[in-house]
This record gives structure tokens, sequence and C-alpha cells, in this order.
């Protein structure tokens, strides 16, 4: 694997700080596009803005923006497809409640003003899709129905660059997280890639190719757009950020630090606080990887302490992530099974510290106290299966296996807590992490190899990390399980290979872990 300098990523993700503006230099510093209206010249060039800023998933920006291309021209409808769409948010989750009667209300607009071209037309018409019925219709059928949508808006202007874009995002949004195929995110990326070359500037191409590459078996055919995207749109927050999912699927913890605290730091100055929580638990989960743990937890106090404006999953999740991740990394298992509870009105998110409870107690010796907590996930887990949400009621039935897991271990069944969590692992190797997340707080596989080595299986302990290590490149954690599984098993070229790359990632890290401390005691490296 080819590794890019940092000092080529620092270039890449430099941006200034200066409050979005409606001039030309401002539009250069996001990219270009150029989306054709049938609407005033004047309302033309605020709609081209407006697209810039919603290609970064700059809702707020966009939204405001294509209000403005309607008090330049009232009749343009467009622009309520517009409006329409900045009301979805990140379209790879269900946007807030409150915002789907605005969505609607919107698409309907746009529909009464029946606009100027029967291109225009297809558009409103698509998006209304994601809106009807919304009380009626789950989010995962109606994002099916979008898809078939935008597949004939595709196909009708297949000379429409647009409509290939739109189309490419929404494959990778409706994929199965089981398919391991990957054939909706194959098709839009083999959409997008022609069209970027001919417009190696547009903003929203090198952001939706990062995200159709957002997997660990196409993650390397993202770093051209991973390394491009923070220098096409250098003033939007999230073009900082999304590099970093490239970044993180390929183990590129530098790079991933240099690009969340440029986009953490623009999202700060511009009050994007759900854009500024989500780059910095990526920023924690980057640290801990090389070791940086008094940094990490810097992030993990300054996170904490925000106060969030707007209702979302995002900025809820990445506290109690980035606080359970902390924990969770450095194997201080008595600090997963004290951690606070915070309640919010999101399942998933809440789920993660009951989870890192639930194994921290288990692993304590407490497993009365972790099988409280896995009632709390299975209490979770059934209110996501009655909300229709299937994506997530799965992620959190793996916790639950998970914890139950350690509690059967902690109970001295360990041939039954072997089968449980390797089952568990299985049920997550058949999954995808949510772009929500840089990652699980431990990879199944890996405390299923913990498991294994702790029993005294060290050759199958050894062959789980490595399984780990090709979904998760770089993981310090795995490495750390890893030396101790060769060391067990005699593996001593295995040994020295693990010793090389801890080295490698710990180079500049606090040597705080009690394994790294050990390690170095051992082996009298310099770690």
């Amino acid at each position: 694997m080819t590794r890019f300098p940092l000092a080529v990523i620092v270039g890449l993700v430099a941006a200034t700080i200066s409050q979005p503006a409606a001039s030309d230099s401002t539009d250069q510093r996001l990219g270009k596009v150029h989306f054709a209206t049938s609407c005033k010249p004047e309302a033309q060039e605020l709609f081209d803005r407006a697209m810039l800023y919603q290609h970064s998933f700059w809702y707020s920006a966009s939204r405001r923006t294509f209000e403005e291309v309607l008090e330049a021209d009232p009749q343009c409808a467009i622009a309520y497809w517009g409006i329409a769409l900045s009301y979805l948010y990140n379209p790879h989750g269900p946007p807030p409640a409150e915002n789907l009667p605005l969505g609607l209300a919107a698409a309907k607009k746009g529909q009464a003003l029946n606009a100027g071209t029967p291109r225009e037309r297809d558009y409103i018409d698509a998006i209304a899709t994601m809106y009807v019925d919304y009380d009626k219709v789950d989010h995962r059928t109606r994002v099916q129905r979008f898809l078939a949508a935008e597949e004939q808006v595709a196909a009708h202007h297949p000379d429409d660059d647009e409509a290939q874009i739109a189309y490419a995002i929404t494959l990778n949004v409706a994929a199965s997280p089981s398919d391991k195929t990957y054939a909706n995110q194959l098709k839009g990326a083999a959409l997008l890639e022609p069209i970027f070359k001919r417009q190696p500037e547009h903003p929203g191409i090198a952001h939706y190719l990062i995200h159709l590459y957002d997997y660990p078996a196409l993650a390397e055919r993202g770093l051209d757009a991973a390394m491009r995207y923070a220098k096409i749109a250098e003033r939007a927050p999230h073009a900082q950020h999304m590099p970093s999912h490239i970044f993180t699927r390929v183990g590129y913890w530098k790079e991933s630090i240099a690009s969340n605290k440029e986009s953490a730091r623009i999202a700060k100055e511009d009050g994007e606080q759900q854009d500024q929580a989500h780059a910095m638990d990526y920023l924690v989960y980057a640290y801990l990887q090389l070791g940086q743990d008094s940094k990490a937890h810097a992030v993990v106090d300054e996170l904490g302490k925000l106060a969030f404006k707007q209702d979302r999953l995002t900025g809820p999740y990445a506290v109690a992530a980035s606080q359970a991740r902390y924990v969770f990394e450095r194997s201080d298992w008595k600090g997963a099974a004290a951690l606070d509870v915070h309640p919010t009105k999101y399942a998933s998110a809440d789920a993660i510290t009951y989870f890192a409870r639930a194994v921290g107690a288990a692993r304590s010796g407490d497993p009365a106290a972790a099988k409280a907590d896995i009632a709390k996930l299975v209490e979770l887990r059934d209110k996501l299966r009655d909300a229709k949400d299937a994506y997530w009621s799965n992620i959190v039935d793996i916790q639950q296996q998970i914890a139950s897991a350690w509690v059967l271990y902690a109970e001295g069944k360990y041939d039954d807590a072997l089968g449980a969590m390797n089952a568990a692992a299985e049920a997550e190797d058949k999954t995808e992490k949510h772009p929500v997340t840089p990652g699980p707080l431990a990879p199944a596989r890996e405390l299923y190899a913990a498991m294994l080595l702790d029993r005294g299986k060290a050759a199958d302990a050894l062959a789980a990390y490595e399984a780990v290590l090709k979904k998760e490149p770089n993981r310090l954690a795995t490495y750390l399980g890893m030396i101790k599984s060769a060391k067990a098993a005699g593996d001593q070229a295995k040994t020295q290979e693990c010793a090389v790359q801890i080295a490698r990632l710990t180079a500049d890290s606090d040597v705080s872990r009690p394994e790294l401390i050990e390690l170095r005691q051992t082996t009298g490296s310099k770690l």
C-alpha cells in the first residue's frame, strides 16, 4: 500500500476560518458546480452556489441559499427541490422527524409551480418520493422508492451529469449493508469516475466517491478522491473530514488526525456543532491508534462539553462513542463499567454506553452488573426493531451478543462463551459500519481473539487477530493482542513483525498504557 506523506495531506486540508459569504472567492474555495435551470440569470448564479454547499452536506447554508434563489425568482420551482433535498441532511441516515413535513411541503410547492422543463419536474417528483406518506411508510422503504425514482431521472437525462451524480450517491444510500459484492457501490463509482475526469473540481463527485469506496474491500480505490476532496472544497468542514473515512479504512492515522483537526476547527468557527462532533469522534479514534491517549482524552473532554443546538444523531453518538472508546481501546474495563449513562432520544447512541458498561463489568468480574446493562441493550434493540430500523437493531443485537458472551466467560462457561463470541464476530462480519462512526469500540473478532488467548488457544487467537487486520488495518489494540498471541504460540517471526508495527504506531505515544509499558520493559525498545 502506497503511503502518502503527512505533509501532502496537511497541504490538502489547510483552509481559512472566515464565515461563508456570497462571493466568488468563497465559491472558488468550495469547488465548481453548474446545475442548469430555467430560472432567471441572477437565480441561476445563486442556485449554483447553493449546490456547492449541498454537495458538501452543508445543509443550513444550502437551504438559506435556495431560499435566496426564490427571492430572486419566485417562479424558480427547482429551488424547492433544493430545499427539500437540504431537509434530508446526510442521506445515509433518516432525517429528523421534524424535517419530514417541511421537506414534503417544499416538494409540493415545487410541483405546484410546474417547473419550466420536464427535467426539472423529474427532479422535483423524485425528491417527493422521500417524503410522501412519511407518516405511513418506513424510511428504508422510502429510500428504495427514491432510488428507483433517481434511476429514472438518470435514465431519462443521460447527458445530465447532476442526474448521474444524484443517482450514484443514492445507490450507496440504498445499498444493503450485508451485500459483500458491493454491487450498488461499484455501480455508483462507475458512474462517477468518468465524470470526475470531466469535472475535476466538482465537490460532490469527490465526496460521493469517498462514500462509495468507504468499505474495507474498496477503500484503496478511494484514496485519489480522499486526497483531492479537501483541496476542492477547502472551505467546507465536511470536506475536510470526509477524507478520513478512507484514511480510517486504510489505517492512515496521522492523515486522519490532520483531516479531522481541520474539520473540527472550521465547523467550530461556523457553529456547525454536528460536523464538529463527528470530526472529533474520528479524531479520538485516530489518536488512540497511535497511543496518544492524552490528546484523545482532551478531545473527549471538549466534546463532552458541547451543548447541541440541533437535535440529530451525529452529536449524541459522537459524545457517547468517544467516551466509551477511550476506555475500551485502553482495556480500562473498570472505567468502562463506571461510564455514566446520559439518555438521549437516540437508541443507537445510548446503546454504545450500555454496551461498554456491560463488557466492562463482565471483564471486571461483575456479571450481575453486566446483565443489568445487557437488559437495557435488549430493550433498546427491541425499540429499534419496533421502529423498523433494521440496521441499528442488528448492530445493537450484536452488541448484546458480545456482552452476553463475556458474561458467560465471567461465569466460567468458557466453551459457551467462545461459541457465542464467534457467532457475534460472524454476525458483525456480515454487516458494515455506519458512516457516523469510524468503527466499533472494538471489532467483535478482536474480542474473540482476546478470549481465545486467555483460554490458552494462542494459535487460534493469532489467526483471529490477523483476520481483524485485514478489515481494520493498523489497529493498535489488535497488534498488542497479536504480539501476545505470537509469543505464546512461539512464532518468533510474527512476534518481531508485531513489535516493529507497534513501535511504528507508537513512536509519538504517551506510553501510558500498561501493555505498552510492559512491552517496552520486556523488549527494551523505546516505544
